[in-house]
């Protein structure tokens, strides 16, 4: 299995929407661990463009990650939301799409890479055979044991496992109004609950921006872990410059429905403020909806009108390239190791 050839256990998260670059994938595969592309908001040639790129880059192995696509939200769910950012800000129109599922799978059947993680969702098990058939490892990120269950029973090879911590869109399978009054387990509590079910290999995502909090996932049963906000900073990430100034700041992160209709978490600004309470669970559609205030916020300089995707330690997070940070991270969790161990 690719984590187990790994010299650093740590793996590249899939951001869409632009930080993960072929320069960031490649960074951290050369660094020794393991880097992914997001073919999320991707048209699937663009998807096989970023390909090509890391492959004429790296002999490294990488990995695609997909979006699941979701149900469909009637108009009646979000038009009143709609209705209220309307007054104030430019919108899009909303929409629903696969996110090119078939044709992004069937490129990746054509033309393999080493893994192909998903997010929201998992394949059919006959999805899971053709990347099998190819080569292909499957990881499905997961946020709970009973997603977990489901994606064994398909035949992941992995799983990635959430915590509540982790910045950006939550991953689980359906993104239910109902759950929002239960707390969403952190990373170590998953682990754990994950473990006690299953012993395929476990990458914990989610709050992890030093050595000691790497050293603490794999001391909880973690085979490798997943980072995305520390890498933000990185100069290799596409991380557009709002973003990149907001990341490393003592501001808080909380989880919210107003920039796209599906629960995420981001560092706390105006919007997010002052629409979390009235957003809808309608995703993409509202995503397609906000996109122009998102891009005409980002084209400002305006933070309050970007979505700030980040993890709860994003203020931990260093400004440094990525196989140096890489490289660092795990020195520091061999230290952390060390220490906790020694009598």
């Amino acid at each position: 299995m690719v984590i187990e050839s790994l010299r650093v256990p740590i793996v590249a998260a899939p951001m869409a929407g632009g930080p993960s670059t072929p320069e960031l994938v490649v960074a951290v595969s050369n660094a020794g661990g393991f880097g992914q592309l997001a073919a999320g908001y991707l048209a699937a040639d663009a998807m096989a463009d970023q390909i090509a790129a890391t492959r004429a880059a790296t002999t490294a192995p990488f990995g695609m990650n997909l979006f699941a696509p979701g149900p469909v939200a009637e108009p009646a769910i979000y038009a009143a939301y709609l209705a209220e950012l309307g007054a104030d800000f430019p919108l899009g129109t909303p929409k629903h799409d696969t996110d090119g599922w078939a044709d992004k799978l069937d490129l990746l059947v054509a033309d393999p890479v080493a893994v192909v993680s998903t997010t929201f969702g998992c394949p059919t098990a006959v999805e899971v055979d053709r990347l099998h058939a190819v080569g292909t490892e499957v990881w499905v990120t997961v946020t709970s044991p009973a997603e977990a269950l489901i994606a064994i029973d398909a035949g992941a090879d992995a799983l990635i496992a959430q915590g509540a911590e982790a910045g950006g869109h939550r991953a689980s399978f359906l993104d239910d109004p109902a759950d929002d009054a239960v707390d969403p387990p952190g990373l170590l509590t998953l682990i754990q609950l994950l473990t006690a079910v299953t012993d395929r290999p476990i990458v914990a995502a989610g709050g992890i921006a030093t050595g000691a909090g790497l050293a603490g996932v794999l001391a909880a049963g973690a085979a490798a872990a997943q980072l995305g906000t520390a890498l933000l900073r990185c100069p290799e990430a596409g991380t557009n410059a709002v973003h990149r100034g907001a990341i490393g700041s003592a501001e808080p992160t909380m989880l919210t429905r107003a920039f796209t209709g599906r629960r995420a978490r981001g560092i706390r600004n105006r919007f997010l403020t002052e629409h979390t309470a009235t957003a809808p669970a309608a995703y993409p559609e509202i995503h397609y909806a906000t996109a122009p205030l998102r891009a005409a916020g980002r084209t400002a300089g305006n933070p309050d009108d970007v979505n700030l995707w980040a993890g709860q330690a994003h203020s931990l997070t260093a400004e440094l390239p990525a196989g140096e940070l890489i490289s660092d991270l795990y020195a520091d969790a061999k230290d952390a190791l060390r220490k906790a161990l020694s009598e």
